[in-house]
C-alpha cells in the first residue's frame, strides 16, 4: 500500500526564479499529494510570479516572519499524509537527494534526515570559510550534547512519518534554525528510528541567514533542545526544571489556515 507525503517550503524573501523550477522538480522527483509552500512576509510581486506553481502546490502567505521552525511547524500541523518532508527553498538540496531521504522513511526509518557532511555526501559548491567553521563546530557540538551522533543536523531536508511527528510535535519551542536540531533531539529521546542520508549540496551565496549571529542563537537553541531531550527522558533534574517553564509550544502559538485551493 502505497503512502502519501506532503512536503513543506519554507520560505523567507525567495528568489521566484529558484523557487518555482525547484517545486517543480520536488513534485517531479517526489510525486507528493501536497506542496505546502510556506511564505513568510511576501511582496505582492513574489505572490503574483508563484502563480504558475504545480497545481499539487499551495501557498500559506503571512504578513509577519515567523522563522523556519514555526513555518514548518505550521505546515506540517495543516498536511494529513503520512509522510511529512520538508527542503529548503533555496534549493541547496536538489530534488533527487530530497527524494533519496524520503525513501529512507519509506523503507523504515521514522525520521531521516539529510546530510552534507556525510562521507559520502557530494559538495558541488563550498560554503565560504567562515560559514564551514561555524557549521563543523555546532555539528561538533550537537554530537557531544544530544544522544543522536550524526554528521550533519541543520542540512534542509528531512522527513519523518505522520505518527513520529505525533510524538514530537508538542515538544518543539524553536521558531528559528534551531529548530533542526531540537527535532532530531527530541526524536532520538522517543527513540525513533533515524536515518542520516547523504546528499548532493551546494552553497547559494545569496542566503538570508547572519552566520554569526544564527550561530549564537542556535548554540542557545542547542542547550535548550538537549534539555528538553533530557526532559523527556525523564531526567529529574531537567524535569524540574521543565516544571517552571511555563513557555508555549510551537504548535500552541501556531495558528494554521489550511488552504485548499
Amino acid at each position: 500500500m502505497s503512502q502519501s507525503i506532503g512536503v513543506v517550503v519554507p520560505a523567507y524573501r525567495p528568489n521566484p526564479d529558484r523557487l518555482i523550477p525547484y517545486v517543480h522538480a520536488l513534485v517531479e522527483e517526489i510525486d507528493p499529494e501536497v506542496v505546502r509552500v510556506e511564505l513568510d512576509a511576501p511582496d505582492s510581486e513574489t505572490l503574483d510570479a508563484l502563480d504558475v506553481l504545480p497545481a499539487v502546490a499551495v501557498v500559506n502567505p503571512v504578513d509577519a516572519r515567523r522563522g523556519k521552525g514555526a513555518a514548518i511547524t505550521a505546515g506540517f500541523e495543516a498536511l494529513d499524509t503520512d509522510i511529512l518532508a520538508f527542503a529548503d527553498a533555496d534549493g541547496s538540496t536538489p530534488a533527487e537527494s530530497m527524494a533519496r531521504v524520503v525513501d529512507a522513511v519509506l523503507e523504515g526509518a521514522d525520521l531521516a534526515v539529510g546530510s552534507r557532511r556525510h562521507p559520502k555526501a557530494t559538495v558541488a559548491s563550498h560554503q565560504t570559510v567562515a560559514r564551514r567553521y561555524l557549521g563543523d563546530g555546532f555539528a561538533w557540538l550537537a554530537r557531544h550534547l544530544t544522544d543522536v551522533p550524526l554528521y550533519d543536523y541543520q542540512c534542509g531536508a528531512k522527513a519523518l512519518t505522520a505518527s513520529a511527528w505525533a510524538d514530537v510535535r508538542t515538544h518543539l519551542y524553536e521558531p528559528g534554525f534551531a529548530w533542526d536540531i531540537e527535532l532530531i533531539a527530541v526524536s532520538g529521546a522517543f527513540n525513533h528510528r533515524i536515518a542520516e542520508v547523504p546528499v548532493v549540496w551546494e552553497d547559494q551565496p545569496n542566503s538570508t541567514v547572519s552566520p554569526i549571529d544564527t550561530s549564537l542563537k542556535m548554540a542557545r537553541g542547542l542547550a535548550r533542545s538537549r534539555h528538553r531531550a533530557r526532559t523527556i527522558r525523564e531526567d529529574r533534574i531537567h524535569e524540574f526544571i521543565a516544571a517552571r517553564n511555563d513557555q508555549r509550544t510551537l504548535v500552541e502559538e501556531s495558528s494554521v489556515e489550511v488552504t485548499d485551493d
